[in-house]
């Protein structure tokens, strides 16, 4: 048994149950007091933003893994619905009774079923096959996936789709015509246009050309809205096909089915087991893949029909190499941005000049820690600088500093020179400072050399293949 998914909801109903008493109890006490009881569910069990953080998780874990496998998907789609016209068109041009031979499988041709309906049976394992619901389901599968892949609609909005969404934009500037694709308002109640690649048009013109039938225009359907529970007005849906002696237009349900039927019949396998595409499976891949390719997120935003950003962001699944190339584009953007002078080559006289800062760091009482390019604040006065690195050796030259300073200090109290008072003073103070920091350095310890550690035979993993 699999532990089930949605059990916090569950635990929302109890807990709502438990506290509906309690307030019920608070306005007619002599009722439903006596039914107060603690609630047994705690408020952090019924929270909901870890579980939310799985199922984000899970998702863009399932579009990383199916977004390389797509183009795997497409091939099998394609060769199932050309196998499946290969056969039925073989099977046709038999008689009744006959044999024919398709993809080293052989089949005998059965009597025609009702509407027209194509029977086989596989001669090796003497199983009956519909044709016609084999070649209409690979047909359908592959017009799905191409539709869905392409422009990132839900799959309600695919099923509206019909023969008036098409419309002709004319390009403002160019005044160049290009079809476009009206998307009927679904979740967000906000209709949408969508560009028709070459790809798209492709698809739709066989869609368009398999519905008429040989027609001169597509048949007038009504379609059940499980949603609003209401049926449509007659209308040319794409998404139609001959059931019987009438057209009915296809559910979201048999979608499924002949996507269920190609994810087995297609054998992509993760980690051994197979892997199974759904219909909004697409959606996210089709946000992932436009937002890797560079197109803004707010456009993919408005392209998708969601109302927020973050609904966007939340479809698509990022690489660790997306942040990486993103953020070295980021890098690139702005250095076209900077002042070209910053990334000049470098002359000799300005390469000598950064050498010979380098070069005055060095002072009798230990490293100047100033940066390049900056002033001496303190006139080469190091005893007083605060950037001065002190070295414990030359802790005897700093008493001997420090021992003069004591001596001019009182000559200068003794002549009466205050301002002379005041320096020495200041002076003297940032040497003692010196001293006790170069005492407490020379407490620390030396630093001892481990030499290079080695690894020992046993230790951590190993492995007798030279290529590990």
């Amino acid at each position: 048994m699999r532990p089930r998914v949605n059990f916090r909801s569950e635990l929302v109903f109890v807990r709502a149950f438990y506290q509906d008493i309690a307030r019920w109890a608070a306005d007619d006490p002599a009722r439903w007091a006596p039914w107060v009881a603690p609630c047994p569910i705690k408020a952090s069990e019924c929270a909901t933003k870890k579980s939310r953080s799985g199922v984000k998780s899970r998702m863009d874990q399932r579009t990383r893994t199916q977004l390389p496998l797509l183009p795997a998907l497409l091939r099998a789609v394609d060769r199932q619905r050309k196998d499946a016209e290969a056969r039925i068109t073989a099977a046709r041009a038999t008689p009744d009774g006959g044999r024919f031979l398709m993809a080293g499988e052989e089949f005998e041709r059965c009597r025609s079923g009702q509407a027209g309906r194509v029977y086989a049976t596989e001669v090796a394992t003497d199983r009956r096959r519909n044709l016609t619901h084999e070649e209409e389901a690979a047909f359908w599968s592959w017009a799905t996936v191409e539709v869905l892949r392409h422009t990132g609609i839900r799959i309600e909005e695919m099923l509206e789709l019909t023969h008036h969404s098409f419309i002709a934009y004319t390009l403002p500037t160019t005044g160049e015509v290009v079809p476009m694709l009206q998307v009927a308002p679904s979740k967000t109640d906000a209709e949408r246009l969508l560009l028709v690649s070459p790809e798209l048009a492709e698809v739709l013109t066989a869609v368009i050309f398999r519905v008429r039938a040989g027609n001169v225009a597509l048949p007038l359907v009504s379609a059940y809205d499980v949603f609003e529970q209401t049926w449509s007005p007659p209308m040319p849906f794409l998404f139609q096909r001959r059931y019987g002696t009438e057209d009915r237009p296809l559910t979201r349900s048999y979608i499924r089915e002949c996507l269920v039927a190609t994810s087995q019949s297609a054998q992509i396998t993760v980690a051994g087991d197979p892997l199974e595409w759904r219909p909004h499976d697409f959606r996210r891949i089709f946000v992932t893949d436009a937002i890797r390719s560079g197109l803004p997120p707010h456009i993919a935003a408005k392209i998708c029909g969601h109302a927020a950003l973050d609904t966007t962001m939340g479809y698509a699944a990022i690489y660790p190499e997306d942040v990486i190339s993103h953020h070295r584009a980021f890098i690139a953007r702005r250095r076209t941005e900077r002042p070209s002078e910053e990334y000049r080559e470098l002359t000799a006289t300005e390469w000598k000049e950064f050498l010979s800062h380098f070069e005055l760091r060095k002072v009798a009482l230990g490293t100047c820690g100033r940066d390049y390019a900056t002033p001496c604040q303190h006139e080469n006065a190091c005893v007083r600088c605060p950037l001065l690195l002190v070295d414990p050796a030359q802790m005897p030259r700093l008493q001997e500093i420090h021992g003069n300073l004591i001596d001019r200090l009182q000559e200068a109290k003794d002549q009466g020179w205050l301002g002379e008072v005041a320096a020495i003073e200041t002076t003297l103070a940032a040497a003692a400072q010196k001293l006790e920091a170069m005492r407490d350095r020379a407490a620390q310890p030396s630093t001892v050399h481990l030499g290079m550690p080695d690894i020992r035979r046993d230790a951590g993993r190993s492995s007798t293949n030279s290529e590990h």
